[in-house]
């Protein structure tokens, strides 16, 4: 009774083995999966080069220039600035974010080079008022999405002072890096 008992638990221990191993068949080759793999480009890098052109009357008076490498598919950000406290209420204070802030994303396409871009740039504004404790700030934003030419400027957008007959302009060059 014995021997039976030990012959069941093998033959149970065999079957939840067998069934625990995976089958090893032959890999069968899919045509369609080797051909995407196949397909699939090499990535590559991007150098953006930016321009925040300040144009009076026509003629660049001032110009600011930033830099970021970045690989297609991929986002990356410049942040350059002074974080200034700003008191709300009595004791409490609020932190804002003064300076220049740029998000790109490229997307290499087969009809040019996907850019998507983010732009803050804020600075002092002159006050007047010599006597107002409180900060004056200007801010400009432009945002956008296009289609990039690999080698030539191209300007995402541009903006009019309200306060003076200057025009804010930001350009970008993306170059192909080896």
């Amino acid at each position: 009774m014995r021997i039976r008992y030990v012959v069941r638990l093998i033959l149970l221990l065999l079957f939840v083995v067998a069934w625990s191993v995976p089958p090893s068949f032959a890999q069968k080759s899919n045509p369609a999966l080797e051909r995407a793999e196949a397909s699939e480009k090499p990535l590559n890098a991007y150098r953006l080069d930016y321009a925040v052109n300040e144009i009076e009357d026509g003629r660049k008076i001032n110009s600011r220039q930033y830099s970021m490498n970045l690989n297609g598919g991929d986002a990356n950000s410049i942040r350059i600035g002074t974080r200034v406290p700003v008191e709300t209420k009595q004791g409490e204070f609020q932190y804002l974010d003064v300076g220049t802030n740029i998000w790109s994303r490229v997307t290499e396409r087969e009809n040019g080079l996907g850019l998507e871009v983010r732009a803050e740039i804020s600075n002092f504004a002159m006050n007047n008022q010599e006597n107002s404790v409180r900060p004056l700030l200007r801010q400009m934003q432009i945002n956008g999405s296009t289609l990039a030419t690999v080698g030539k400027p191209l300007v995402i957008g541009s903006v009019d002072d309200p306060n003076s007959k200057r025009q804010f302009q930001l350009e970008v060059t993306a170059t192909k890096l080896r």
